[in-house]
């Protein structure tokens, strides 16, 4: 006997219960004639008590006609039954209500098809009814729900009970899980299709999932390469795919970025960059820039920076550099002035370890070349290097960030290791190795405020950054590569290079609230030291504090910080944060 849950046994039930009003032994009248007994029949399993628990009509009182035709559906709805019937008989006293019950069968087996996403086991554990029970079709009913809230919870928002069979006691659940068809790639006229295929997780055959491809947008949109990204839906070439639709707007990839820095002492200095985030087409990121002042440089830069288990990053670049007027310190301290020119070459390539998304490393060949001359002073000359370097660089990170929101939230570990070698025209060897984390996280009380005075939203929320560098070292370091901190990327408020050694250490923290999409301000502390010829000591640490305000416009972030330290003030201007 093949049965399907539903309310179809609720109709034969009222039609005999109607007959019986109608046609039975009692017709109506103005004075009905009371109930004197209440029975059930046919059942094996549901005791009698819990049956008549639910129904209203109660002994001694008068016949009711619409109390008979509540109590059916009262019983009907308890879902042990496949059918419901009244007997109305005659008793001494009155009438007798017999209801009469056919139980549903008892479970003898659950099973499903169809499911391909999760095993039966799974989904058993989301099932509270077992065999050996009366089939309940509320309590299944409510079990059916359990299994379509995982999937739909998991991102399967597409997945659907399409049918229940019970065979003598055997429940057989089809469930239909639509896979992915096609994924059509429109709009795009300048990016390669490639390039925004590789970041949409799904390939055709995966089961859809709404979470997987909304994280997928999610990235795409985080690459800057569009102004927009709409997803559409048809139906695939099978009926259990979908087809997606991608249509995506172009916004142009090219910013122009300024840098401008003011130190109370050390005057004004400047520069011009100009960055594509997606040369060609093809995602890569092309750089060439130049400074003026008292850091005068220019370089270039072209990168590959999409990484995954197969595929690899890599980059190359070269600068020139000359300092006038640098300045050597011992602790803080000026010892002489010179200036400095260095030569800088370097190539790397890297990748993430197997399918983990967090991890990845990357190796950097570096080749410099640094002179000093026009030294002013004699004392401390011979603590000035030069000559030619070649480093071999490698990191591993670890990248705990969430990569779908818009904004930063998560920690980002990097471990390094330097290593200089008197090989391919290297004239130095040493081992340089630090520890770098950064760690992100919103301010949900700031953001509450934010919400409620200042129009903050749940995107762009108030953030809470840091960042710690520790670093040492052995062998004998050259100038060029000592440590160095002071600056408008390490410690603010102090001149570039202003300490410098063989340890170091740096923490810099900073409160990014947002005003409106577009503004927003900073409040920031920096501490950090670097040591020389004594041993780290976290007592002896150089601090700054500051505010800063950051616009967003069509060449990238803006950046505006003041930082106060121990001897000036300093005002950095550029584009992008700082970590």
């Amino acid at each position: 006997m093949k049965e399907k849950i539903g309310r179809s046994w609720l109709v034969t039930g009222m039609v005999c219960f109607l007959a019986a009003v109608l046609f039975g032994a009692y017709p109506a009248s103005a004075a009905d004639p009371l109930v004197a007994a209440l029975d059930v029949e046919g059942n094996d399993h549901v005791v009698s008590q819990h049956i008549l628990g639910v129904v209203r009509t109660k002994t001694g009182e008068p016949l009711s006609r619409e109390q008979l035709q509540s109590d059916v559906e009262a019983i009907y709805a308890l879902g042990f039954f496949s059918f419901v019937d009244i007997n109305l008989h005659s008793v001494a006293g009155g009438v007798g209500v017999t209801y009469i019950v056919r139980e549903n069968p008892v479970v003898e087996s659950i099973s499903f098809s169809g499911n391909s996403i999760y095993r039966d086991e799974e989904l058993l554990k989301l099932v509270f009814t077992a065999p050996g029970n009366v089939f309940n079709r509320v309590f299944f009913r409510n079990d059916l729900d359990r299994i379509q809230e995982k999937y739909h919870k998991d991102g399967y928002v597409m997945v659907k009970i399409a049918d229940v069979q019970i065979n003598d006691g055997k429940i057989n659940v089809q469930i239909v899980e639509p896979k992915v068809g096609n994924i059509v790639i429109q709009g795009n006229r300048r990016t390669k299709t490639h390039v925004i295929a590789r970041e949409i997780t799904m390939k055709r055959g995966d089961p859809f999932n709404a979470t997987v491809l909304r994280h997928s947008i999610n990235k795409l949109q985080g690459k800057g390469y569009f102004e927009d990204i709409n997803i559409g839906f048809e139906p695939g070439e099978t009926p259990d795919e979908t087809d997606i639709i991608l249509t995506v707007m172009e916004q142009k990839t090219g910013k122009v970025g300024v840098s401008i820095s003011h130190g109370t002492e050390s005057g004004w200095s400047g520069g011009l960059t100009y960055t594509d985030t997606n040369w060609k087409g093809l995602g890569h990121v092309g750089e060439v820039g130049f400074e003026t002042g008292k850091n005068e440089q220019y370089w270039f830069s072209y990168s590959e920076p999409y990484m995954d288990s197969k595929n690899y990053a890599w980059k190359v670049g070269f600068a020139r550099r000359k300092w006038e007027d640098r300045y050597y310190y011992r602790r803080g301290v000026k010892q002489l002035k010179y200036d400095e020119e260095l030569k800088n070459f370097y190539v790397g390539a890297g990748r993430k370890f197997g399918k983990d998304e967090k991890y990845s490393w990357f190796l950097t060949l570096d080749w410099r070349d640094v002179d000093a001359f026009n030294i002013s002073e004699q004392t401390g000359v011979d603590d000035l290097t030069r000559g030619k370097i070649f480093s071999v660089l490698g990191t591993v990170t670890r990248n705990n960030t969430d990569p779908y929101l818009s904004f930063p939230k998560g920690d980002i570990i990097d471990l390094n290791v330097e290593q200089a070698i008197e090989a391919l025209g290297g004239e130095h060897s040493y081992t340089k190795y630090w520890l770098q984390a950064r760690y992100y996280t919103p301010i949900r009380g700031l953001e509450d405020l934010l919400n409620r005075q200042i129009g903050g939203d749940a995107d762009n929320p108030a953030i809470f950054a840091a960042r710690m560098r520790v670093g040492f070292s052995s062998g004998t370091l050259p100038t060029a590569s000592l440590y160095s901190l002071g600056g408008s990327s390490t410690l603010r408020g102090y001149d570039g290079g202003e300490y410098e050694g063989t340890e170091m250490f740096l923490a810099n923290f900073e409160l990014r609230v947002p005003i409106e999409k577009a503004f927003g301000f900073v409040v920031f502390y920096d501490a950090g030291n670097a040591w020389l010829t004594e041993s780290m000591n976290l007592s002896d640490l150089h601090d700054a504090w500051g505010f800063g305000v950051r616009v967003k416009t069509p060449l990238g972030n803006f950046r505006l910080d003041h930082a106060t330290g121990e001897r000036e003030s300093r005002t950095h201007f550029g584009f992008g944060e700082m970590f």
